[in-house]
């Protein structure tokens, strides 16, 4: 590799970021020849002069387009998305002018992604109970007993579990499209499942169609989704929003993911459809009260999969994304090719 670049790259942060995030990045920073520039603060009609000069900018969902571009200048080279989806850039005017467009996936939204992915694919595939059978020997309750098995010869299901199902070909119902929901859908394509969303600004038509999802209302999403999955924040507005109304236009045979926060769904109601059958299960990571009460009613029944809200385990948080976009830029000082490049 070659030496850094001289003189030093002048990177501009556009994103409005909390101090303790921005704290990580200095901290981190600290380690680096590299240091940043803060324009989070600087309003739109400012920061045309904030970023002149600029070699680097770095965004989160803040627009970079051609007029920002052009008033960052010739020194313009690279323009760094902290997320997924490089939507905040207008990527005809990169192309025009030759500014390249890197996107970092944050770590901690592909754990949580991940985790999503692991409860719906064990309430689908009944691991609760299957585990919890095949641990306690109930097939003694079905009359059976243990013989050697070959290839020919094997007591399929030997639990007798019903309603064992694929997610292939199943519809995902997203409610919110943020960076765990677009890591969600990356995955859930990769099972063949349709993914639909809803939130409460819709895409433009050209992010839906990059990220291949189709929006759908709220009531519709619930009422024709196999499988519907939470990822919006815990606010007044999303206090309660899976409440007996909501739970009772899913399908019977459908089941509800929860990764985001507790309090968006009512745990009473829940336990009833469940109890009910009116749903055919639930993945839990998070509740209202954590840990979840000992004596709680969900703790009963055997079409839940719980988890201790531990989706963001081995993510690493911010400080993990902060230290993916410290490494990309530090790969770009020193002339390397920089990850995530997004093709024009």
């Amino acid at each position: 590799a070659s030496d850094p670049v001289t003189p030093p790259l002048r990177i501009v942060h556009l994103e409005p970021l909390p101090e303790w995030i921005q704290g990580l990045y200095e901290n981190l920073m600290a380690e680096s020849e590299l240091s940043l520039e803060w324009a989070g603060h600087v309003p739109d009609d400012a920061l045309a002069d904030a970023v002149a000069g600029a070699h680097v900018l770095v965004t989160g969902k803040r627009a970079v387009d051609g007029p920002l571009m052009a008033a960052a200048g010739p020194n313009l080279r690279f323009i760094q998305v902290v997320g997924r989806a490089p939507w905040s850039v207008d990527p005809a005017a990169a192309y025009r002018e030759g500014v390249q467009v890197s996107v970092v996936p944050h770590n901690g939204a592909i754990a949580v992604a991940e985790h999503t992915m692991a409860l719906m694919l064990g309430v689908m595939r009944q691991l609760a109970p299957g585990h919890a059978g095949t641990r306690d020997g109930t097939y003694r309750d079905l009359g059976l007993e243990p013989e050697p098995t070959d290839e020919r010869n094997i007591a399929y299901n030997w639990l007798s579990l019903e309603g064992v199902r694929l997610l292939h070909g199943k519809r995902l119902g997203l409610v919110g499209l943020g960076h765990i929901g677009l890591e969600v859908t990356r995955r859930a394509q990769a099972f063949d499942m349709e993914v639909h969303y809803h939130k409460r600004h819709r895409l433009p038509a050209e992010h839906e169609r990059l990220a291949d999802v189709t929006y759908a209302p709220f009531d519709e999403l619930l009422a024709q989704s196999d499988v519907v999955s939470l990822h919006v924040p815990h606010t007044s507005h999303t206090e309660g929003l899976v409440d007996a109304a909501a739970l009772g236009r899913m399908k019977p045979t459908a089941a509800l993911v929860n990764t985001a926060r507790g309090g968006l769904v009512d745990e009473a109601a829940l336990v009833r459809v469940l109890r009910e059958g009116r749903i055919a299960g639930a993945g839990l990571d998070v509740f209202v009260d954590e840990p979840v009460p000992a004596d709680h009613p969900l703790l009963t029944l055997d079409n839940v999969l719980l988890a201790p809200h531990i989706g963001g385990a081995g993510g690493t948080g911010q400080k993990g994304s902060a230290a993916a976009v410290i490494a990309n830029l530090e790969r770009l000082a020193r002339d390397e090719t920089p990850g995530g490049l997004v093709t024009p």
